[in-house]
Formats: C-alpha cells, structure tokens, sequence
C-alpha cells in the first residue's frame, strides 16, 4: 500500500454532520458547525485508504482561496489545472480554485498546544505555494456534496485570503498553470472546474454584493503566514487546544 493510502487522516461521522445540519452546496453559517466539526471529542484518525470509499466518514478538508481587488473594481481569484500525478486521482485534469489538503495525525502538535485542523491547513499551504505579499484571511463557510463519490467522503471548510498583490506561486509540479484570472471570465467556464470551485465560485462571487460583507474590517498580516500555536481564529469562533 502506498504511503498516502496508510496515512492517518482527520474524519469526522457522518451521522455528527447530519445531526449538526446536513445541507447540500454551500453554508455560510460557519458558527453552527466549525465547533463541533474540530471538537477532539469528536474527530478521529482513519487510514486514507480506507475512508476514501466510506461514506459514514467526512474527511475534513480546508479549501483556500486567494482573491485580489485591483482597487478598480475587478476582482481575480489565484486559478490552476490539477496535475495528472494529483493523489486524488478523480481530480485529475480538473481545474481549481481551491489549495488545501487533508489534515493527517502528524499536524497534532507535540507540544500538545495548538489543534490539527489549523496546523494542518498552515502546513499544505506552505507546501503547495509560496505568499509572497501581506493578506488576510477568514474562513467563510462549508462546502458538502453528496452528490460525487469525492463530495460523499469530504467535508470542506472554506477559507479566502485576499492579497494586497497578486503574489501567489505555485511550489508543486501538480498546481499547474497557476494564475489570478477575472471572476467574470471564470464564471463563464464554470463545467470545466472540480465540483468544490463551481460550488465556491457560484456562492461567494455569484452574486458580488453578498461576498463583500464577510470581507470588510479584516488587518492586513504579514507574509508568509504567521500563524502561532496556541489560540487560532476560524470564522468567529475561536479554539483553544
């Protein structure tokens, strides 16, 4: 079996999201879920292998997207092609706005500080590109889809990170032909995205009024991103280890 099919994965039960609230698409009611979601009491650590076909777990799965304001109005969103060697082979040649990955046992600090979930997004982001301008960052709600074998086994939780400049690069050979394109034009070509875009891209810039409020009032940080252990913020709700 191959290394990424024995690693120890962070699932949560189905039965626990349908209790919390099941929905189908997009949920911007990050308070309701993101508690209970990242609960120690309620998390667990399953080889990949074996919950990728099991629909009575959710894989937990950040999905970030980074977006810039040109100041004149256009917004862009940082856009690539999944390459053909992607672990998720159904994902494949597909293309993305999202940069996240599975949170797996080894993001549970040592030092027993800290929780999985936020060293875990900290360290795929750091993998997969390289922030080379301040941002800001808030998670903005869920994604749920039930209706792809991939959808059935993952629950995303969504994160945006607007950049001051559009400085965002690619680090692995599978983000390929990584770049910020307009919104509009991606929302003309929505078939050709991974189901987790076409849902992201419809709820938060389908309508460009509703996106800007969760947007508003947030302190630029700086580069790369300095998350400490200890307190984290996801949404509203901070989680302390």
């Amino acid at each position: 079996m191959s290394e990424i099919g024995c690693e120890l994965v962070l699932v949560v039960s189905t039965e626990l999201f349908h209790r919390l609230g099941h929905f189908q698409g997009f949920t911007s009611e990050v308070d309701r879920y993101i508690s209970a979601l990242l609960d120690p009491a309620h998390t667990s650590y399953r080889p990949r292998s074996e919950v990728e076909n099991d629909p009575s777990c959710k894989q937990l799965i950040p999905y970030v997207l980074f977006c810039h304001d040109d100041g004149a109005g256009r917004e862009t969103i940082f856009q690539y092609t999944r390459g053909m060697k992607q672990d998720e082979s159904r994902l494949r040649g597909r293309r993305s706005v999202g940069i996240g990955g599975h949170i797996a046992i080894r993001d549970c600090p040592a030092n027993g500080m800290g929780i999985a979930y936020s060293e875990g997004m900290a360290r795929e982001l750091a993998e997969e590109v390289a922030i080379e301008t301040p941002y800001r960052e808030q998670c903005v709600g869920l994604i749920n889809d039930d209706e792809t074998a991939v959808g059935r086994v993952h629950l995303g939780i969504v994160h945006i990170v607007d950049v001051q400049r559009p400085a965002v690069v690619a680090k692995e050979g599978e983000i390929v032909d990584g770049c910020f394109r307009p919104v509009h034009e991606l929302l003309l070509h929505l078939d050709d995205f991974e189901a987790w875009s076409q849902i992201c891209l419809r709820a938060l810039f389908g309508d460009a009024t509703g996106r800007l409020a969760v947007r508003r009032g947030m302190p630029w940080l700086p580069s790369p991103l300095p998350w400490p252990t200890g307190l984290r913020t996801v949404g509203r709700t901070a989680l302390l280890a």
